[in-house]
Order: C-alpha cells, then structure tokens, then sequence
C-alpha cells in the first residue's frame, strides 16, 4: 500500500472515528470556548520559474469543533475547494492539535479529498503538516497526493525560521518533493512569511505568504 493511501485511510478513520474522543480534547480556544467565531486570511503570492505567477487564496473559520475552508488556485489552477472538518487539540506545554477534513474540489479539476492538518508545538519549536490525497472524478489517473510540512523555531516574538518542503499539482517543476527554507515575520494578528524552495536543485521558486486572523 502506498504512502498516499496510508495517509487517506488513517484520515478517513479519523474523521469517523469516535467522537467522544474528539469532544474530550476541544480546540485550545478562549474564543472557540464561548461559541464565538474566529477567522483566518491566508494569501500566497507564488513566483516560479518559466511558468505565470499566481495567487492562491485560502479563507478558514472556526467555531469550537466545527473548521470550514475555502480556496482558490490551491489543488491546481483555477481551481477552488470548500472543506468541513472537525478540531480537537491535548496538552498544555506540549501542544498536539489536529483537523481531520473532507473537501470538494471544482474547476479545472475535479473531485473529492479527504485531508488533514496537524501541528504539534513545544515552547519556541513548532512542526505542522497540511495533506491532501484528491480523488479525481473526471479521471483516476489524476488522482494525486498534496503535503505542506513545515518545522519552525521562534528565537524572538516577532521571528521565525525553518525549513519546509512541498508536494503540488497547481505548478511543475524537475524536483517532484520540492524542499526549502523559511523566514517569517509576526505583528499582533499579521504575520508575513518568504518561502524558497529548490535552491541548489534547481531554479529556486518563491512564495511569499500573508496571513491575518480576526
């Protein structure tokens, strides 16, 4: 079996798994705690080599449990995605929160995904993986596997640094696993976060990420 379907069976038993499970460790928030809603921006400006630039939006909101996403230009281009999932998190100094998802995928491709996002956090290091296996139901041989991993270190508040890889269809390159670096920059609910991937494989891709909660 190989390791996108491993990580789509897992997901899929995770998304209807117990839910008592999931009700004892809710999302780690005072906002979420109160019935309020909380909201996230997220922008990515993507610069690659021999191909147009492109923007890739993604709008997310959560309410106690209950996640929902929207993206554009995220799967592949001109494309967009609505996804539900379900948020849980355990412990205080270390902190493991994880999304088990379902989304929709429409445009130029077309399908259904079961996804995940998962993080866990220790004082100023913090490694998180967003994946995807899509289901293309226009044609299975277009089925595909999509990750972010991504792991950060804070030496300062308003600093942060790491390394981070990617696997995508929105753009090709010579490298399938793209590999990279990070440095982001955090003020109050902004924070702003340049991406390189491929330097020394290949010509470098940017991205230059922006993200706002509110």
């Amino acid at each position: 079996m190989t390791l996108p379907y491993r990580v789509t069976i897992l997901t899929l038993t995770v998304l209807l798994g117990n839910s008592a499970i999931a009700q004892t460790a809710p999302a780690n928030s005072k906002a979420n705690a109160r019935g309020a809603w909380e909201y996230a921006l997220t922008v990515d400006g993507y610069i690659v080599p021999d191909e147009d630039g492109y923007v890739s939006p993604t709008l997310a909101a959560d309410r106690g449990w209950l996640h929902v996403e929207g993206r554009f230009n995220y799967e592949d281009l001109r494309t967009g995605s609505l996804w539900f999932g379900y948020n849980f998190s355990a412990g205080s100094k270390l902190v493991f929160s994880v999304t088990p998802m379902i989304g929709g995928i429409f445009g130029r491709t077309n399908g259904i995904a079961p996804g995940c996002k998962a993080s866990l956090s220790y004082k100023k290091l913090d490694l998180s993986v967003s994946n995807e296996y899509v289901f293309d139901t226009g044609r299975k041989a277009s089925n595909f596997y999509y990750s972010w991993p991504e792991l950060s270190y804070s030496p300062l508040d308003w600093l942060h640094v790491g390394l981070v890889a990617q696997r995508t269809k929105a753009y090709h390159t010579s490298v399938d696993t793209q590999r990279g670096f990070l440095v982001g920059l955090t003020h109050k609910k902004l924070e702003i976060t340049a991406y390189i991937f491929n330097l020394g494989w290949t010509t470098p891709t940017a991205v230059l990420e922006a993200n706002v909660s509110f």
